[in-house]
């Protein structure tokens, strides 16, 4: 599944008071960037992830983020993406998405 123009406009105008932010479609998904590092992912289901470095993650999971993880076969173990699912509260809140999204960048 690819992203849509829609999509990519949700997430620039969630993302707008980081001020420049560029988005690059990668594998049916969108990187999302700030200044030139990519600070947040949507995946191609549309589920939106923000990048958790620097201990971030374990903030995030107190909002009710889950990490993103999933497996090669079924026999594999899970693989663990550096990538926390975005808070819901934010995700209607242009002011909450970008302070969230500045907190990230600020550990990376």
């Amino acid at each position: 599944m690819t992203v849509s123009d829609a999509q990519i406009a949700f997430v620039r105008d969630l993302f707008s008071p980081l001020g420049q932010v560029s988005t690059r479609k990668m594998m049916g998904g969108l990187a999302i960037y700030h200044e030139g590092t990519v600070f947040a992912l949507l995946h191609g289901s549309g589920q939106l992830y923000l990048k958790g470095a620097g201990g971030y993650g374990d903030e995030l999971e107190k909002l009710g983020a889950t990490r993103w993880t999933y497996r090669r076969s079924p026999e594999a173990k899970d693989v663990k993406m550096p990538y926390w699912t975005f808070p819901e509260s934010a995700l209607d809140d242009p002011e909450d998405a970008s302070h969230l999204a500045r907190e990230a960048l600020a550990r990376l």
